[in-house]
């Protein structure tokens, strides 16, 4: 009897000494793993969203402006002159009563359309005289880059200013003189990406193997070089917006009554101190798209340089 009892406290003192049995992990299921992924990438990428949101919406406005207000930019009532942002009129009215919401919202259209066509030719041109000068070299390549080096010496907004003043007045003229201005920014990142193509292994295989120069050059130079250019252009996008608002502002783009972002600024100055919406509000959504693009442009910048 004694013996079953020391056994029996022998065992209860190795069991207490033993460490506790731990419970088995519990394994997170899959869909929970990826919700909190997604919730994840939210949170780091939050402004990147809000970004597109806005330039999604202000290509929105430009397509379809009518879905996002339905009446007439061009008509007002007197008797509603000079309200303040209501429920009614969102962002108020101006000095004769015509809805400033609408206006932005119609206004959208020849900003964003002169931009495009700003940025378009900045790209096509500037992309050109890179390619030229990176891919053939030698005088070319000099004569090209002095060219170059004049536009970037003279800022961006006094050339396309004295372009714009050359040519005349209207979007088209503005869309040009500020696509002028930004074609040697893009000029020089296409050359430096050219170059950077043009020591690489395969390429000179390529040319060693007897493949014809525009051949070459097509399909292996150009193919490999345009991304960065893609990335500058949406960075660039928010300048053209600014620029070409600026020129707006200055009376250089469409005639009155025509909306325009530039446009609406220059009409609410002379109300300030009365009617501050005017002037405040549409600047606003200008502040609002070019900050957007350049958030999104240095994001494809990142994205390019990993």
């Amino acid at each position: 009897m004694s013996d079953i009892l020391t056994r029996d406290l022998i065992d209860e003192a190795e069991g207490f000494g033993s460490p506790p049995v731990e419970p088995p992990p519990v394994i997170a299921s899959s869909s929970d793993s990826r919700g909190r992924r997604v919730m994840m990438w939210w949170r780091r990428n939050l402004v990147l969203v809000a970004s597109a949101a806005v330039i999604l919406v202000a290509v929105g406005f430009a397509v379809a402006p009518s879905v996002f207000a339905g009446g007439d930019p061009l008509v007002g009532v007197p008797a509603q002159k000079l309200q303040a942002p209501s429920a009614a009129h969102w962002f108020g009215t101006d000095n004769i009563g015509r809805d400033m919401y609408t206006r932005v919202v119609h206004g959208a259209g020849l900003s964003l359309t002169a931009t495009l066509s700003a940025v378009g030719i900045a790209v096509v041109v500037g992309s050109l005289i890179g390619l030229l000068s990176g891919a053939v070299g030698g005088i070319v390549d000099a004569l090209l880059m002095r060219l170059v080096d004049v536009l970037l010496s003279i800022p961006a907004l006094l050339l396309s200013l004295a372009l714009v003043t050359a040519l005349g007045f209207g979007t088209v003229n503005v869309a040009v003189a500020v696509g002028v201005s930004l074609i040697a920014n893009f000029a020089r990142v296409m050359r430096s990406e050219v170059l950077r193509v043009r020591r690489s292994l395969y390429v000179e295989a390529a040319f060693a193997s007897g493949v014809r120069w525009h051949t070459v050059v097509r399909r292996h130079i150009l193919r490999n070089s345009y991304a960065p250019v893609v990335a500058l252009a949406a960075v660039e996008f928010g300048m053209a917006v600014l620029a070409v608002s600026s020129l707006s502002f200055l009376g250089f783009g469409a005639i009155p009554p025509t909306p325009e972002w530039g446009s609406l600024i220059s009409e609410g100055r002379n109300y300030l101190a009365t009617a501050w919406w005017m002037t405040t509000l549409p600047g606003l959504v200008i502040v609002a798209v070019v900050l957007s693009a350049h958030r999104l442009g240095h994001a494809l910048e990142q994205r390019e340089s990993r």
